[in-house]
């Protein structure tokens, strides 16, 4: 290429050429190396370093165009020379095909002309050429200085490479930044990296589990391998992680393990550039499919193949971050300064049981081989470590997850399930050694049943974290309620416990209540089998292994029932309090539940949620104590009646007796008196043509209380929900009936997108838009096609529909329970299709999960009357479906 630019002379004109060449060989060079990273999808060492390769060659070929082209300076004076380095990720030889171009271009003194027209030209080339270039222009100097007040520079600058130029320059900066620079300051250098890095993960969200993980910066990532790298280079002059196991920090299997988690992250992260086409580092839910698709993942065991990948992204995670304790640790002990002197004297020492020491502040071993002989010990450490509140030290976690085979002796062990259980039931802070024991395998160790569901992702947008961690958090929320911080958000829970309840039947039961998932069988039913197996090990009787088998089974009833069926139909209560059987269960289930639900992720436990169960515990506690036959429509009237007429006691008699007399058997048991009173005032002498609204924030249960009285006519409900969907409500609750009189007394719990009530400033535009909706000024239908879309990231979401018919849960409604995909408009498409098919909608009870919803029907035929035929069920199912088909297809447009 030089030759054919030799002849020109206009400096523009070899400038474009070059560039033309150079982008052409850099787009044949990308394509060669995607295509070679296709053959080997799951290990992108390789691919990282042909990317660095290629952009040498690119850098090289662009210096000698800028120094025999377009600037030759046939005899150069000491002061023209420039050394071209790569620092950072290209310093490395580590680059993903988005990565920046970070180059120090050195001059021995200051800046000459001609090497600021070398600069110049590079530069323009490169960006010609559209690649993303950081870049400096210093003298040996400089670089000493500026990376002695900042440690980023220092960092860049520990990674510097030659890449062409004058090589004396590179030589004089690499023996200056070690003599000068970095000899001596290694404890510096280590606690402003821990520092970093801690803040880093702070930003990140502190969690290794995240939904949507950064696979750069986020906890266990490819940063926290480079700051291991940093930190080995800065203090043992080390080019790759192999020399380590020579410097006794790593071990042969350990360094195996962080090189294969280094090569799958490396692939993830090149495959996420190749995807976007950019640089890209976030693990979204619309890239995670098409990266498991790409690194040739496959549905498996009722499983989808991104739920395996990343299932696996997150083990290669936790074993970074192992490591890299390890790794840290062992520096921090030799080079960080050690405490002063008056410290050291004054610091209370714990008195530790035999075999174990005080190291730096953390829980270590005296005698690895003597520690060795009893397996037990391998359970006993993390005992003694929430007995003292000492951290265990990485070199002791270190020993227990190379000898975990040790584990099989001791599964059965009488002693080994005291210990494990008292782990979680005597110290107060179970959570603390259950996360460490997880993250080195000896949960899965010593409960094998347990495995399967560690870093086990589910794919959906409700569950924040993987099933293992998600089970830790639920146990944390348990010692949190018992360590009495929830009172006021848990009243109930914590009086429970206060009152008394089995403990060890609760923890187990809270360990165990997931562990079925993963697979293609309903996991509530595996889990209670596994339970039956598994419960008996640590040490529970006869008695309490059952109740721990049945929490197990039916860990899901008391929020199924709370939050799916209407709480109002006396036969829901009936239904669950027979499940239940006794107050004993229904204590351990109430708490069990909170736990599971607050478990889930921040922001899933909300007061809507509370009340539902708080009144569904109430009710069935009630009914356990005096019997199921009081729990009657009849008994709930009359008391509905006279709490009413104490509501409404400034009003004359005779307005009293019509409001009493007006509505049939389901208003009275259906509905909270304040809201009755509502009623009352909306249908006082209301007009045939009025439509009264009354929009009242209800912060008790997170949700704005939306009642509307107006004349009663077919597909009232589904016009209401239009409207609703219009302003972007998101229907959580919905009752309707008909007064004796012919009026539709209507009322819907609605919260905003971020789930909470409506502002009071909001409420004018809302009740705006219902009214414009319910007088045909817009039709909901239409408004709705621009609103009722699926957001990008959320697309890749399956959910399969599920329609049931249930004529059994109530005495007087058949329920339809709608199992769907949510979007916006999806109720509205729902009550629409049943109104023109003659269904009369008495109740809708709405519960969402992340993107799933399901949408809960009390409904009688247009005669009054159950749907008993089969023939009218399939036939109202296939429309159903029709329409939930039509709306995702328009809402995926």
């Amino acid at each position: 290429m030089l030759a054919e630019l030799a002849p020109l002379s206009d400096s523009r004109e070899i400038r474009a050429l070059a560039v033309q060449h150079l982008t052409e060989a850099r787009r044949v060079g990308c394509e060669a190396i995607a295509a070679d990273l296709a053959s080997h999808p799951r290990a992108a060492r390789d691919t990282v370093r042909a990317y660095a390769r290629l952009t040498d060659g690119i850098v090289l070929t662009v210096l000698a165009v800028a120094c025999d082209v377009l600037h030759p300076l046939p005899n150069p004076t000491e002061g023209e020379r420039i050394a071209v380095l790569a620092v950072g990720g290209y310093g490395r030889a580590e680059m993903a095909p988005g990565s920046d171009l970070d180059l120090l271009l050195l001059t021995p003194w200051k800046v000459t002309p001609w090497a600021e027209s070398i600069v110049e030209s590079m530069l323009y080339m490169l960006w010609d050429m559209k690649l993303k270039v950081g870049h400096a222009v210093r003298t040996v100097k400089d670089c000493l200085r500026l990376g002695r007040e900042d440690y980023t520079i220092r960092t860049a600058l520990l990674e510097h490479r030659f890449i062409g130029g004058h090589e004396p320059l590179a030589a004089e900066l690499r023996d200056r930044l070690r003599a000068e620079l970095f000899r001596g300051t290694e404890a510096e250098f280590i606690e402003a990296k821990l520092a970093e890095r801690a803040e880093r993960h702070r930003r990140q969200g502190g969690q290794r589990y995240v939904l949507e993980p950064n696979v750069k910066e986020g906890k266990g990532g490819l940063r926290d391998l480079q700051t291991l790298y940093w930190i080995a280079k800065y203090i043992h002059q080390v080019e790759s992680a192999a020399e380590l196991i020579d410097q006794g920090v790593f071990t042969a299997e350990e360094h195996d393990a962080f090189h294969e988690a280094e090569g799958f992250l490396w692939a993830v992260r090149c495959h996420l550039h190749l995807i976007s086409g950019r640089a890209s580092d976030q693990l979204t839910f619309d890239t995670q499919v098409e990266v498991a698709r790409r690194m040739g993942y496959e549905d498996s065991a009722g499983r989808r193949a991104v739920e395996h990948f990343m299932q696996d992204y997150f083990r290669h995670a936790t074993r970074v971050g192992e490591l890299t304790r390890i790794f840290l640790t062992a520096l921090e002990a030799r080079h960080v300064k050690r405490a002063p002197m008056l410290e050291r004297i004054f610091r209370r020492r714990r008195k530790l049981k035999p075999g174990y020491r005080e190291d730096g502040n953390r829980l270590g071993i005296t005698d690895p081989k003597a520690f060795l002989s009893d397996p037990l010990n391998l359970l006993r450490l993390f005992e003694e470590g929430l007995r003292t509140g000492l951290l265990i030290h990485p070199e002791a976690m270190r020993l227990v997850a190379a000898n975990l085979p040790l584990f099989e002796d001791i599964r059965e062990d009488r002693e080994a399930g005291r210990i494990f259980l008292d782990l979680m039931l005597k110290h107060g802070n179970p959570e603390r050694a259950l996360r460490r024991m997880n993250e080195i395998g000896v949960i899965a160790a010593f409960i094998p049943e347990f495995e399967p569901i560690v870093a086990m992702m589910q794919f959906n947008v409700y569950h924040h974290y993987t099933v293992d961690e998600h089970t830790i958090q639920c146990i944390s929320t348990l010692a949190q309620i018992e360590r009495g911080e929830l009172v006021e958000e848990l009243p109930l829970s914590s009086s429970i416990l206060t009152a008394g309840v089995n403990r060890r039947v609760l923890y187990v039961a809270l360990l165990l209540h997931d562990i079925g998932k993963g697979r293609p069988e309903d996991h509530s039913i595996l889990g209670a089998q596994i339970a039956r197996r598994v419960a008996p090990r640590l040490g529970l009787n006869h008695e309490e292994c059952e109740t721990v088998e049945w929490l197990v089974r039916y860990h899901l009833l008391m929020s199924d029932m709370a939050q799916k069926r209407d709480l109002s139909d006396p036969r829901t209560l009936r239904d669950f309090a027979k499940a239940v059987k006794t107050k004993k269960r229904l204590d351990l289930l109430t708490v069990l539940t909170v736990c599971d639900i607050r478990g889930v992720g921040p922001g899933t436990w909300n007061n809507w949620k509370a009340m539902l169960l708080r009144r569904l515990f109430s009710e069935t506690a009630a009914a356990l104590e005096t019997g199921l036959e009081a729990v009657n429509r009849d008994q709930r009237a009359d008391e509905a009646k006279r709490a009413l007429r104490e509501a409404l006691a400034d009003w004359d008699a005779r307005d009293l007796r019509a409001e009493l007399g007006r509505h049939y058997p389901p208003y009275w048991q259906g509905l909270p008196t304040d809201t009755q009173a509502v009623f009352a005032q909306l249908l006082r002498g209301i007009g045939d043509d009025e439509i009264r609204i009354d929009l009242h924030p209800d912060p008790d249960r997170d949700a704005t209380r939306a009642a509307f009285a107006l004349a009663d006519h077919p597909g009232i409900f589904s016009r209401l929900a239009g409207a609703l969907a219009l302003v972007g409500a998101n229907v959580v609750d919905a009752r309707t009936y008909t007064s004796k009189d012919g009026y539709a007394t209507a009322v819907f719990w609605v919260q905003d997108a971020e789930g909470r009530p409506y502002e009071a400033a909001k409420l004018p535009r809302l009740r705006q838009m219902i009214d414009k909706t319910l007088k045909g000024e817009v039709v909901a239908r239409e408004a709705l096609a621009d609103r009722d879309k699926v957001k990008k990231r959320e697309r890749e979401f399956r959910f399969p529909t599920h329609i049931s018919f249930d004529n059994e849960g109530s005495d007087i409604y058949t329920i339809i329970e709608v199992d769907t995909r949510d979007r916006p408009g999806l109720l509205f498409d729902l009550t629409r299709t049943l109104a023109n098919n003659t269904i009369y909608i008495a109740s809708a009870v709405i519960a969402t999960f992340g993107a799933q919803v399901v949408d809960t029907f009390y409904v009688k035929d247009m005669f009054g009357l159950k749907l008993h035929s089969r023939a009218k069920q399939e036939a109202l199912e296939k429309k159903l479906r029709q329409a939930i088909a039509e709306g995702a297809e328009r809402a995926a447009r």
